[in-house]
């Protein structure tokens, strides 16, 4: 049996597969700040025979909630002289470009704590100035008697020879074995002072919170079972062993919402849907990614709280491109300054959670509007609604500010809802130089099917999958995954004057290191799988391309074939291509896969009940531009293959619930999936 657990905002999921490829699934209250609790919770609450357990998958939220809470550790950094105020100069451009009172970011090292030492190496990486070791020292000592916790090593140009780092952080383990350290070329060789710096700092501030996480988690596992293989999810997409995550934290900062997008391109294979927008909505933020021909978009140029007023933290590991807003189930409805009706970002969270929680919310949500619309019904929760005090607060805080009914302020708040998701669909569509109309948008996470066919109409989509266990979604993808390592060199050459046995050496070096960690993981050489890619721009340019490249020798015939393919992408990004001007490469970047077993989707059997059987109740619901309409609502677990639905209709299950609208229709596949036609 393989289980996967994936820690929200507001729940912990389970999902698990069997060996006959039955899905099972379970959901539990997230519990903060001890998180390994929920997922016990969620394991007991399973059912499972925990003897049973040969692979155990989690995603997290950790990482991410101790950097954007500021609960990390007090850390320290290590720098080449000259360079100490890396993080507080940043970057020029601003993107609240007309505030003149903008401010930078704070640096999460204040400037006390920023150290330089004396060392340098040029651009080649060739040293330049030896490294003064009795400066590193003193550093140890100060940094002793300021208590810090973690240290962080960030050199000029170590991306291209760590020499110098990997000097100073073994004295720092000899002289100081209980603090935590990260040189920069552990986490990234990629160039960009800042950015390198960044990530080098942001993964010290985790690390010991990490360790610590993982720790206890792993200690109540093996409570339960202490043979199964246990991985964490990565941001790249990929899982990777408990001990490598711990000294990588930063690779899990998109843990959780990443494992949904890789889940969406395996159901689109599966499907015969290779371009795919994943569109997952859950109890705080709603998130999106498009996969194009199969191809899960991977970048480096990640920020963490960035937005249009503030420039937040550059990231630069791969994490999957996704767009995450501030909307989700428990996102909260509120009135602005100027008198406008605005959702989110902030969110009513697990606690207080929603009104119709029960638990001492006070704000009215998307949640509590959907159940005055008559979309989510009160009997579909774990406790008992109080729906009269669902209306009186939607009417209080909305409704009576505007002057109209209750009715029409939860509308409303679902219309508002879905004006700040469809702009973050466009953002990964449109302007990115997509057709929508092109795409099948696969919803999942609590919301994403009661806001996807409304979304999916305003986009041009043609089709929504609503997969099994859409509420648990991102965790069943979990199941799918690979184990992943990406290994990024920075190589700055034009392409006209390769040196291609250089180049091509480096290649093989790369995937030596990547079979090297795989043997120290205990993964066979015959299952690995390498997938190569270059970053190229044109001569002049600041941003690069990434372009993927064909695995074995590269010769001159080969990468004419990579910059033509370089050309059409930059023709589809920014709409124009060069096509007789110089190009240079940047990065070369190895995926390295290590293949797991996965197991196969069992297909739904006839369970000999019709549709009749399948009908919950007809219940009056509010749709935008309609009105009340009598819809009826189906149970989806009674509902067999090749069962038609037209709209308006509503499919529920435990957790989740599929509005279909007037002019739309919803099949069953073979597979249990809910297939809606938008009728166009």
């Amino acid at each position: 049996m393989r289980v996967a657990t994936d820690i929200g905002g507001t729940f912990t999921d389970l999902v698990y597969i069997d060996e006959q490829g039955k899905v099972g699934v379970a959901k539990s209250h997230t519990t903060p700040p001890n998180f390994e609790n929920g997922v016990l919770n969620v394991i007991e609450v399973s059912g499972i025979k925990t003897e049973e357990l040969d692979t155990f998958i989690h995603g997290t939220t950790v990482i991410i909630n101790a950097l954007t809470e500021r609960k990390g550790v007090k850390t320290g950094l290590i720098t080449t002289k000259g360079f100490r105020d890396v993080l507080e100069i940043a970057r020029g451009n601003r993107p609240d470009l007309f505030n003149i009172q903008y401010k930078k970011p704070t640096p999460f090292v204040p400037r006390y704590l920023r150290q330089e030492v004396t060392g340098r190496l040029n651009y080649k990486g060739e040293v330049i100035q030896e490294l003064e070791i009795d400066r590193v020292k003193e550093i140890i000592e100060y940094f002793k008697q300021e208590q810090v916790e973690a240290i962080a090593v960030s050199y000029l140009h170590a991306y291209s020879n760590p020499i110098h780092e990997i000097e100073t952080v073994k004295l720092i383990k000899e002289l100081w074995p209980e603090v935590a350290v990260t040189a920069s070329y552990e986490v990234t060789r990629e160039w960009r002072e800042y950015e390198r710096t960044s990530t080098t700092v942001l993964n010290s501030y985790v690390k010991p919170i990490a360790s610590a996480y993982i720790e206890r988690l792993e200690k109540e596992l093996s409570k339960i079972d202490n043979s199964a293989n246990k991985y964490i999810m990565q941001s790249n997409g990929g899982t990777t062993t408990f001990e490598q995550s711990k000294q990588t934290p930063i690779n899990m900062v998109e843990s959780g919402p990443v494992a949904g997008i890789y889940g969406a391109a395996i159901l689109g294979e599966i499907l015969g849907e290779e371009n795919i927008i994943a569109f997952d909505i859950g109890g705080t933020t709603a998130k999106c990614s498009l996969i194009d021909s199969g191809e899960v978009k991977v970048t480096t140029e990640y920020n963490i709280e960035r937005d249009d007023r503030t420039a937040g933290y550059p990231i630069k590991v791969p994490v999957v491109d996704i767009v995450e807003i501030g909307n989700g189930g428990g996102s909260i409805a509120w009135i602005d300054d100027g008198g406008s009706l605005r959702v989110g970002p902030q969110s009513a969270g697990a606690l207080p959670g929603p009104i119709a929680y029960g638990k001492g919310g006070t704000e009215p949500t998307t949640t509590d509007a959907n159940l005055v619309t008559g979309r989510l019904s009160p009997k579909n929760f774990d406790n008992e609604v109080d729906m009269e005090k669902v209306k009186a607060v939607v009417n209080e805080k909305i409704a009576t500010q505007f002057n109209i009914s209750t009715d029409e302020a939860a509308l409303g708040i679902i219309r508002m809802a879905n004006s700040n998701m469809l702009n973050a669909l466009k953002l990964i569509s449109v302007r990115k130089g997509y057709d929508p109309r092109e795409f099948t948008l696969v919803a999942f996470g609590g919301g994403g099917s009661m806001h996807a066919p409304a979304l999916a109409k305003e986009l041009g989509v043609k089709k929504v999958i609503v997969p099994v266990a859409a509420s648990v979604f991102s965790a069943w993808g979990m199941l799918m995954t690979d184990l992943r390592h990406d290994y990024i060199q920075t190589y700055i050459r034009r392409v006209d004057t390769i040196d291609y046995e250089e180049f091509n050496n480096i290649l093989e070096d790369q995937e030596s290191k990547a079979l090297a960690q795989y043997a120290d993981e205990g993964v066979a050489e015959d299952r690995v799988m390498f997938t190569r890619f270059i970053d190229i721009r044109y001569i002049g340019q600041e941003h690069t391309v990434k372009v993927p490249v064909p695995n074995g020798k590269v010769t001159k015939e080969v990468m004419l074939d990579v910059i033509q393919n370089f050309h059409n992408r930059h023709e589809q990004l920014y709409t124009f291509k060069l096509e007789n001007n110089p190009t240079e490469i940047v990065n070369l970047h190895l995926i390295a896969f290590g293949s797991v077993q996965k197991p196969e989707l069992s297909k739904i059997e006839n369970n000999g009940l019709d549709l009749q059987d399948a009908l919950k109740e007809v219940r009056p619901v509010l749709y935008e531009g309609s009105g009340w309409i009598d819809t009826p609502v189906y149970d989806r677990t009674k509902l067999n293959p090749d069962a038609f639905l037209e709209g308006p209709v509503i499919v529920e299950e435990s957790s989740a619930s599929t509005v279909v609208y007037p002019g739309q229709s919803v099949t069953i596949d073979l597979y249990g999936n809910l297939i809606i036609d938008m009728g166009v």
